[in-house]
């Protein structure tokens, strides 16, 4: 006789309020549950297609008291077509080297993480994280994860993505890069990369976190093409008029 192991119950929580970190004066809350056991994948896919995102061994999505600023939005990859300005880049950065490597941390990531932060998000909590911290950031994952590394053809680290892998797609969980590079758009261009590689794995999606319109940090992800955002349980195309009402909310 066999016997499966009891499957473990999970369990959601709700986080102190905080600051916004995309809306000033605006308070942020998220649901959290943890992502643990032979269940970990299957419970990541699907939350992740309802909204959820993944940091360490924790999904969490938002539920801001009288705000729904933040939308998830994900690339259906079979329908993307890059503007002018998204070919360019791609041609722009043909010479890079990448590769998509275990998620391990290394001082050269880190390095690049720091300047990065430094520069983009200098106010930020990201900003003081120790090695330690990056490190965590990284490898503290109970899912299929890839650190995807840019390089130059002389080898140096100019950009980086981490990205998990879903049974419909992958999601970019956090980027960096030189921004000092700014001909480059490396930003950009590693959506397009990550677009491209979903395809090549005959993979339907690229979830690209949370669209705040009214944060200029965030709202580069409404500029690719074959976009949608989930609003109401569903995803819909981004411009649809069943998907534009309420994506300004009232201040909290």
């Amino acid at each position: 006789m066999s016997f499966k192991p009891a499957r473990r119950p999970h369990f959601f929580y709700t986080t102190s309020p905080l600051p916004c970190p995309y809306v000033p004066g605006r308070t942020e809350r998220k649901v959290v549950t943890e992502l643990a056991g032979v269940s970990a994948e299957t419970l990541h896919d699907r939350l992740s297609r309802g909204g959820f995102r993944r940091s360490h061994n924790i999904a969490y999505a938002p539920v801001c008291p009288n705000c729904t600023a933040c939308v998830p939005i994900r690339i259906r990859v079979r329908d993307f077509l890059p503007d002018r300005t998204q070919k360019r880049i791609e041609r722009r950065n043909a010479d890079l080297l990448v590769q998509e490597m275990p998620p391990r941390a290394t001082a050269e990531q880190y390095t690049l993480f720091q300047i990065y932060q430094t520069a983009r998000h200098g106010e930020g909590d990201m900003s003081t994280m120790s090695f330690y911290d990056y490190r965590a950031m990284v490898e503290d994952t109970p899912i299929e994860t890839s650190m995807v590394e840019f390089r130059l053809a002389g080898g140096q680290l100019i950009g980086a993505c981490l990205t998990d892998r879903l049974g419909d797609g992958v999601s970019a969980v956090y980027s960096f890069f030189d921004t000092d590079l700014t001909q480059r758009s490396l930003g950009t261009y590693a959506i397009i990369w990550l677009v491209r590689r979903a395809l090549e794995l005959g993979l339907e999606n690229v979830y690209l976190g949370y669209w705040v319109q009214e944060s200029r940090k965030m709202a580069y992800k409404a500029k690719f093409s074959a976009t949608e955002i989930l609003r109401g349980g569903q995803w819909r195309r981004l411009g649809e008029p069943a998907a534009l009402p309420d994506l300004v909310s009232e201040p909290a």
